[in-house]
């Protein structure tokens, strides 16, 4: 996979003082959140205000994702089996996926109803499959070579991944089959996530000099948004320091701000007019958010 290198992650437990300001989440009608850390355990926590932590393990490879639900987690073991674990619940939904490459992880649909992952192949593109959270319904859905973090638009029509050399960023369109290159891209290592429409896309871009990394899922990453068509880069509207940030399913942009004792999340509107904030807790301030729920 090019610059990608093989390297087994995990997330572990946060602290049980992990707590949204409820006010502020549900002013800016966001529930909770979903957040991990690379360490010793596998452990997704799904917090939703007024009601505490639900957690997911799961096998201890860098290669998940959790749902946009919070509720379900993906991952991919050494031997390319495709697991969903609820809960305490686990099973294998697919075979033949890219294993031991920390950025090939799988995605899900923006309804957490569906999962997308490449298969093990011997070419620097991969096969998309589809395929149900109990694992009916499997059906190819093309080839591309942004096979790495792929993001789902919430239409339900594209997937967004950058190719393991780190030489852009790809989509897939998942009703014509066929992939094209993003404009305005050159090097990146991360996608985070794709606008409903997919014409957008959040991407953590690198230069020539910079170390493309192991693919691992990045605790934090200064985020760039591209019109995928244009090359524009759109500009966010929000002081400090951005670490992250995230497409909801509306088409609301949720962005991580760098604090010096905690982290704030930001809520800005589809015309980008800010909408709400909240403090993330100090307990989180070196942990990695997956999901804006």
């Amino acid at each position: 996979m090019g610059r990608v290198r093989l390297r087994i992650l995990t997330v572990t437990a946060l602290a049980a003082t992990l707590l949204l300001p409820t006010t502020a989440a549900q002013a800016a009608g966001v529930k909770g959140a979903v957040f991990y850390r690379y360490t010793d355990t596998a452990t997704v926590y799904r917090y939703l205000a007024g009601q505490g932590f639900t957690k997911t393990k799961v096998g201890g490879l860098s290669q998940f994702s959790a749902a946009p639900d919070g509720r379900k987690v993906a991952w991919i073991d050494l031997d390319g089996k495709v697991h969903v674990t609820v809960g305490g619940t686990d099973k294998v939904i697919g075979t033949g996926a890219v294993a031991g490459a920390p950025c090939a992880t799988p995605v899900w649909s923006a309804d957490s109803k569906r999962v997308a992952y490449p298969l093990m192949g011997t070419e620097g593109s991969a096969a998309i499959v589809v395929v149900n959270a109990d694992g009916t319904g499997r059906k190819q859905a093309g080839r591309t070579y942004g096979v790495c973090h792929l993001a789902w638009s919430a239409n339900g029509r594209y997937l967004a991944g950058y190719a393991g050399t780190t030489q852009g960023v790809y989509l897939l369109d998942l009703v014509t089959g066929k992939s094209r290159k993003s404009a305005g891209i050159k090097l990146a290592n991360h996608v985070q996530s794709l606008s409903p429409d997919g014409r957008k896309v959040i991407v953590h871009t690198i230069k020539p000099s910079d170390p493309g990394g192991d693919g691992g899922w990045p605790t934090w990453f200064p985020p760039t948004i591209v019109d995928t068509l244009t090359g524009a880069k759109v500009t966010v509207p929000v002081a400090g320091a951005l670490i992250g940030a995230i497409y909801l399913r509306d088409g609301r942009l949720a962005v991580r701000v760098k604090g010096k004792s905690h982290h704030t999340i930001v809520v800005l509107s589809r015309t980008l007019k800010r909408v709400a904030s909240f403090p993330e807790p100090a307990s989180v301030k070196n942990s990695g958010l997956l999901q804006v729920l």
